[in-house]
């Protein structure tokens, strides 16, 4: 399909570590031709993810985008302040969601090692738009896969996260 126009799929199930719907929200911000999310809260207080261009992107990318932002609301990240933008801190919070991600479509999806290597092929794609260096992308990869093949569940991988910050309800 040419660039941009790609069907937008229909967003996964998601709550939060509270408990509370996540709702999925098309918003027309973001970078043209770049598909983004963004997991926080609205002037409501709800829990939404904003979901910028998805039609510019893959469908296995629009499905790993939503299930990402979702697992910052599912770890608690989007109530917690939020650490300094690129640092271990916050490296880390991206990596989990990843891992999140990459396990619920695993776990929900079927996806198998050429579903993980379709999504491995959309993130380079998109980080190569974007300009990311070669080191961000292979460690990114590399984290990804290395969570597909992790054993458990993505909501036991949660549940270990949020034990750790001391949100298990």
């Amino acid at each position: 399909m040419p660039h941009g126009s790609y069907s937008v799929v229909a967003p996964p199930a998601c709550a939060n570590n509270k408990g509370e719907v996540v709702q999925f929200v098309d918003a027309a911000k973001g970078r043209a031709g770049m598909a983004a999310g963004m997991a926080r809260r609205n002037e409501d207080g709800k829990p939404v993810v904003l979901r910028s261009n998805f039609a510019s992107a893959p469908p296995v990318f629009q499905g790993f985008i939503d299930r990402h932002e979702c697992a910052h609301h599912q770890t608690g990240d989007v109530d917690l302040p939020h650490p300094p933008r690129n640092g271990p801190e916050h490296l880390m919070n991206e990596s989990i969601s990843d891992c999140i991600a990459i396990l619920r479509l695993r776990d929900e999806e079927g996806y198998d090692q050429s579903g993980l290597k379709r999504v491995l092929d959309a993130l380079r794609g998109e980080m190569e738009k974007i300009g990311f260096p070669e080191i961000s992308i292979t460690s990114r990869s590399s984290n990804i896969a290395n969570c597909f093949g992790r054993p458990g569940t993505a909501q036991e991988f949660v549940d270990k996260i949020l034990e750790r910050r001391g949100l298990l309800r």
